[in-house]
């Protein structure tokens, strides 16, 4: 009779392990699952977090102020009426801009304190724009809170100035975003051009650009297989411009972006959602932002990723 008694109490053991092992299973599967879920949120408000700070810098995408198109001939700059550029903020007169067939001149204004590529500048100087390979020239007045630039936009200059205490800075709102979702983290397959191979990008200012355009991404949605042309702008990352369902309602009406990693083996990419940003168009009137192409007009409402901008309060 013990040995019985100890053959069922064995039994009712084993039992009892075997009623316990799923439900471990599916709380080590739980508990796993919600550290995945905290990683990815984690992951993803650092990306949020540097992307604010870098938006908020004393020259980044909040500091602009204006965006001058540059005729040629010689033209005045300056914050006093009269100039032919006419700043928004900065001294009465900073000095004169000469565009000529294959150069662009700037004389500074006497006794105007500013620096030319961080040294003390006095003189005159040949500008390089931003299609240099070295970067444009940059001009700080202000006692540096102030910058100008010249950028290139088809076959036209524009003079492009910044200024910390711009109120598209110093007013900052902050950013909105669709809640997180892992099913806006999707998996796609990239499908490669021949060599060579560009896409004509127009942009906000009526101008556009031939931009390398080496591969279309492929992705699925609700059993439906969408395509996004993507752009190499020589970054280590593929750069996409799309507009889908959300445009204009509820996300930036003119697209947002995206950057994606380079294919991986196989051609496996991977596209977060969440992180898709609004264009610096939507934070101040003075940028040149490109605007998606009719291939990237996706027939998706992406609700992830940044909303519209709010500027003020109503």
């Amino acid at each position: 009779m013990a040995s019985v008694a100890k053959g069922a109490l064995i039994l009712m053991m084993l039992g009892a392990m075997t009623a316990c092992g799923p439900k471990q299973e599916e709380a080590a599967t739980g508990e796993q699952a919600k550290s995945e879920r905290a990683a990815f949120q984690q992951e993803l408000d650092m990306v949020r977090q540097l992307r604010v700070t870098e938006l908020t810098r004393p020259d980044g995408w909040t500091s602009l102020v204006g965006l001058h198109w540059i005729d040629p001939g010689s033209h005045y700059i300056g914050s006093s009426a009269g100039n032919g550029i006419k700043l928004a903020v900065g001294p009465s007169h900073l000095g004169m801009i000469d565009l000529g067939q294959d150069r662009i001149r700037f004389v500074p204004e006497k006794g105007v304190a500013m620096t030319l590529d961080g040294q003390p500048f006095t003189g005159e100087a040949i500008l390089r724009a931003d299609d240099a390979p070295t970067g444009p020239s940059v001009i700080a007045f202000d006692e540096g809170k102030g910058l100008a630039t010249v950028i290139k936009r088809g076959n036209r200059y524009l003079l492009r100035v910044k200024h910390a205490d711009a109120p598209t800075r110093t007013g900052f709102r902050g950013i909105e975003y669709w809640p997180t979702s892992a099913d806006w983290r999707v998996e796609g397959r990239f499908v490669p051009h021949p060599a060579g191979k560009t896409l004509e990008i127009a942009n906000i200012i009526g101008t556009t650009d031939a931009v390398p355009n080496p591969g279309a991404i492929e992705f699925e949605r609700d059993g439906k297989t969408f395509r996004i042309e993507a752009l190499d702008e020589g970054a280590e990352t593929l750069f996409l411009v799309f507009a889908d369902r959300t445009s204009g309602h509820g996300s930036y009406p003119a697209g947002r972006f995206l950057d994606v990693a380079k294919p991986g083996v196989g051609g496996t990419v991977v596209l977060d959602f969440n992180q898709a940003r609004n264009p610096p168009c939507a934070f101040t009137p003075f940028a040149t932002c490109p605007l998606p192409p009719p291939e990237n007009r996706l027939d998706v409402a992406i609700q992830a990723g940044e909303k519209t901008y709010a500027h003020t309060v109503n």
